[in-house]
């Protein structure tokens, strides 16, 4: 853990917040990130500088350690908080790569997924389909039919879904009911990026409670649909407790409601949303903090109506993969603007982390090669895009940055790669998977035929003739 490093404690990193809980989300770096002899960072017992030599840059790596904890306390603290069956279902959408899905798959849990292409990724990773769980406001007839095929469970999300998987159960060569769950929206606001709320009654996703009623009615008057139960998520990125024990009573509110058209609801999916800290000034609940405020408001919910407790489904993404990783950059280019900004550009920039330009997504940064260095220099990280707006940090503290030097941004395990392009026509990043001294290439790192590989030049213009 950071605070148990005595080189880091006492680095550019002095700043950092010490977590007593060692829960990975209060951290800014890998739980394995530690300051060796030469003055550099090491993640997951490797030097991150001879990790660019060896891969290039820009390069994400993932600390398996960090990720590894995160999932054991989600699924440790539920066991410990829940009276009833508990799940954990990794939220895909944070990364969805191979070597991802299998190293939660290996920690007891389940995945969500948002597209087909998720959905494909996580079975060819090995999960089974009882083990994925298919979310998505658009999903198509094709990508509904390939979760049918697979036997995943289905959040269905609006009434055109409904009607699409009926009708797709009766094409059904035999008879198998289709396992639902139904998505709504709460009503339940949380202090994060508008972008980012989902509970909220104006909300792209889910049913509103005004119509719930009348799917239940659609639900139970159609055999080939097998309601599991109801979930809701209420937004990212939250550090705020209380919104998580409002949710537990308008669930179960709405299960006593689904028992008058004669359907129980067995399972109730609370979503996730726990947040992370992106700099040294987030300050969110501790995994554990959490699932005890989750698991305890669930239960309190069920006994004060006389209900049994169901499987409870928890859906955490970036909380879990966050911190786990980081993104290591080389510094080509400065410029001096005097009296107003000092610029580093890097070597890659918003086709890698579109965070900041999406989201006003703040960031924390190190030099990796110059740990101990004094932090005297206020400088704004520039990617390498043509883009006034392609910044990743502003007014950022460093030490004296070099050409070569080699920047490290912090908690860039969710939503950089998954929301990477190839804007500019950049390759996107490889990806390397450490652990205890080991370096595993996870995700290859494009090449220009990549970027070539899906374009076509019809023949009138091949036959046009070159200036």
């Amino acid at each position: 853990m950071l605070s148990t490093d005595p080189k880091l404690a006492n680095s550019g990193l002095k700043f950092l917040p010490q977590s007593s809980s060692g829960s990975p989300n209060q951290e800014l770096l890998p739980l394995t990130a530690k300051v060796n002899d030469k003055d550099a960072l090491e993640i997951g017992g490797c030097d991150v500088t001879t990790l660019v030599k060896q891969f290039g840059s820009p390069l994400y790596i993932l600390d398996e350690f960090s990720l590894r904890t995160a999932a054991a306390q989600y699924r440790d603290s539920f066991k410990k908080y829940y009276p009833g069956a508990a799940k954990v279902i990794y939220a895909s959408k944070a990364w969805n790569c191979l070597a991802v899905c299998r190293i939660v798959d290996s920690e007891g849990l389940g995945i969500d997924v948002a597209s087909g292409g998720e959905l494909y990724t996580a079975l060819q990773a090995g999960i089974s389909g009882d083990n994925i769980y298919f979310h998505g406001n658009n999903k198509s007839a094709a990508e509904l039919a390939m979760a049918i095929e697979h036997q995943c469970t289905i959040m269905v999300d609006n009434w055109q879904e409904l009607k699409t998987l009926v009708e797709l159960g009766r094409d059904r060569a035999s008879f198998e009911a289709i396992k639902i769950m139904l998505r709504l929206t709460p009503g339940i606001e949380c202090h994060t990026h508008e972008y980012i709320r989902t509970g909220q009654i104006d909300s792209k996703f889910g049913f509103g409670l005004d119509s719930l009623e009348a799917v239940f009615e659609f639900v139970s008057q159609n055999k080939e649909l097998d309601l599991q139960g109801l979930h809701a998520h209420i937004g990212s990125q939250i550090f705020e407790l209380q919104p998580h024990q409002d949710l537990a009573g308008v669930l179960m509110d709405w299960a006593i409601a689904a028992q008058k058209y004669d359907l129980s609801i067995k399972t109730i999916n609370v979503g996730g949303g726990l947040g992370i800290c992106y700099t040294e000034t987030d300050d969110p609940p501790s995994i554990e903090d959490w699932v005890k405020t989750v698991a305890e408001a669930i239960a309190a919910a069920c006994q004060s109506r006389n209900l049994e407790l169901p499987e409870l489904i928890a859906e955490p993404g970036r909380s879990l993969i966050g911190t786990a990783c980081v993104t290591a950059y080389t510094v080509g280019g400065t410029k001096t603007v005097p009296g107003i900004r000092n610029y580093i550009s890097i070597d890659g920039g918003m086709s890698d982390n579109p965070r900041p330009i999406t989201y006003e997504s703040v960031y924390r940064a190190v030099v990796a090669n110059k740990m101990s260095a004094p932090l005297e220099n206020k400088v704004t990280i520039a990617g390498k895009h043509c883009e006034s707006g392609d910044i990743l940090i502003q007014d950022g503290l460093l030490p004296r940055v070099e050409s070569g030097d080699i920047i490290v941004i912090m908690g860039t395990g969710a939503y950089n790669y998954s929301m990477a392009s190839n804007y500019n026509r950049l390759t996107r990043p490889a990806a390397v998977l450490v652990n205890r001294g080991e370096a595993n290439l996870i995700l290859q790192r494009e090449t220009y035929d990549d970027l070539i590989r899906q374009d076509l030049l019809p023949q009138r213009l091949l036959n046009l003739p070159q200036s």
